[in-house]
Formats: C-alpha cells, sequence, structure tokens
C-alpha cells in the first residue's frame, strides 16, 4: 500500500506543475489527503506502529499532536497554491 500512495504523490506533483491540470489535481489531492487522514484515524485507534509493523504504537496521542496539524496544513497549502492562486 505504500508503494501505490507514494506513486499517486508523485503524480500528484506532476500534475500540480502542469498548469491546465492543476486545479483538478490539487482537487484530486485534497480528497485523497482526507482519505489518508481517514486511514490515520483508524490506525491511531488500533495503535498500529508503522516502524515496528505491530500495535505498540502511540495511539490516538499521535493523531492530535501530529497528524492533525500536518493534514490541515497540507489541505491548506495544496488549496491555496493549487486552486486560490491558480
Amino acid at each position: 500500500m505504500g508503494y501505490f500512495t507514494g506513486l499517486i504523490e508523485i503524480l500528484a506533483a506532476i500534475g500540480l506543475m502542469i498548469p491546465s491540470i492543476r486545479e483538478l489535481t490539487s482537487i484530486l489531492l485534497m480528497i485523497f489527503l482526507i482519505l489518508v487522514f481517514i486511514a490515520n484515524v483508524y490506525s491511531s485507534r488500533k495503535k498500529v506502529n508503522l516502524f515496528k509493523a505491530d500495535y505498540s504504537g502511540p495511539g490516538m496521542a499521535y493523531l492530535y499532536k501530529e497528524r492533525i496539524p500536518m493534514q490541515i496544513i497540507l489541505i491548506a497549502w495544496t488549496w491555496y497554491f493549487g486552486i486560490y492562486l491558480n
């Protein structure tokens, strides 16, 4: 799954550099970021540790302290540069 999401991110980066599809790419990227966030909520509730591949992770603390602020920044950045300034 990691390779698939990485491929999507690479394609999104390319799409953001092409003016004719920048807005559509931005919308799709924001949807992708929301879906990734939902997956992060699920893994945080299950206390998944991505580095050890077990269930010894930090749980919801990671979600509140790190992931939510980062997702907000990424979505806002995508909207601002991909749609607002376009």
